[in-house]
């Protein structure tokens, strides 16, 4: 029997305020962890999946003022106190389980984004979008609530969306009812259906797993991203190997009128 193909992962990410917005709401986040530390990663590089599993973030803020800026960053901050303590299990191949894991965190951030809001009158009402890659040897488990995207190009393959949007407007184009171009002009583009915080009851998180091959490519954006491009413009660049600055400065470019983050990452074969 053939031992598995050494991978590794290289990545970039990139957020940018843009040129309308006095604040970025948006944050991402880059980490390696294992059993016992957790290890922040910078903008770009690249490490091998052999000792560590690794996990990459993008979330959007909203309550304005600065809270929204505020809510990002707690639930990137979050990420880093729950998952260490799953890295023995995903290090012995153990899948079952990481659904809970995942659908433990997001309820936390969601709780102490209620919390805050509930304690602090210029919290009131803040919320957060977040969308998590967690890659540990050959398996990629996500997690998402809000509008922020996830896509997945497998090797030799099209790019498509592994998220939904949680939105009035994402709701309409599962079922047909609006295109494309009608949803970049609907009045409700920005209602959001679920996010972390922002009032709500609850969250009933988006959870999934995907195996993945040296030659796979993952995107994660804001939804900055695609207020600057067209939903076949993002699966050129896809294709085309194009860098989380490119993505970004290029959705400035063609007019977004949000903050705007990206973050690639490419599975490799280590030689």
């Amino acid at each position: 029997m053939t031992s598995p193909t050494p991978l590794s992962l290289s990545w970039s990410g990139l957020t940018d305020k843009g040129r309308f917005r006095a604040n970025n709401e948006d944050a991402f986040l880059a980490l390696n962890f294992d059993a016992s530390e957790v290890r922040f990663l910078g903008k770009t590089g690249a490490a091998s999946l052999a000792t560590a599993d690794f996990v990459f973030a993008v979330s959007d803020g909203m309550g304005g003022a600065k809270s929204g800026e505020f809510a990002s960053r707690i639930a990137t901050e979050r990420i880093t106190r729950l998952l260490p303590r799953s890295f023995k299990q995903s290090a012995a191949g153990l899948d079952a389980g990481a659904g809970d894991i995942l659908g433990e965190l997001f309820t936390s951030i969601h709780a102490d984004l209620l919390r805050l809001g509930r304690c602090y009158e210029e919290c009131r009402g803040m919320g957060a979008t977040l969308t998590l890659c967690w890659f540990s040897p050959g398996v990629m488990h996500f997690g998402h609530v809000g509008d922020s995207r996830l896509y997945y190009l497998p090797m030799g393959d099209e790019p498509h969306q592994l998220t939904h949007d949680d939105s009035y407007v994402g709701e309409l184009r599962r079922k047909g009812r609006i295109n494309e171009r009608e949803a970049r002009q609907h009045p409700k583009k920005n209602a959001l259906t679920q996010a972390l915080g922002a009032g709500l009851a609850s969250i009933e998180p988006h959870v999934g797993t995907v195996r993945y091959e040296p030659g796979d490519r993952f995107l994660i954006c804001s939804d900055g991203v695609m207020d600057g491009y067209w939903d076949h413009a993002v699966a050129d660049l896809m294709r085309d190997g194009a860098s989380a600055s490119q993505i970004v400065h290029g959705a400035i470019a063609e007019g977004s009128r949000d903050n705007v983050t990206a973050l690639v990452i490419d599975v490799l074969a280590e030689p």
